[in-house]
């Protein structure tokens, strides 16, 4: 259960690091982190991070039970 919680906080974790580092026109170097185009709305997108994230996230949901 702690698993589906952790999915939207790396998802939110993504994508405002994503857009900070990807507005700036890095890109973000291992986190390799591109450009997503999805029925005329742009964003910024990494799936390292996202995997990051979403551990970090299941990690401290795992500890606080």
């Amino acid at each position: 259960m702690e698993l589906v919680k952790a999915v939207p906080l790396g998802a939110i974790l993504t994508l405002i690091v994503a857009l900070t580092i990807g507005s700036q026109g890095s890109r973000g170097g291992q986190l390799a982190i591109f450009r997503v185009e999805l029925h005329q709305f742009d964003f910024w997108w990494s799936w390292p991070l996202f995997i990051g994230g979403t551990a970090l996230a299941w990690g401290i949901m795992l500890l606080q039970r």
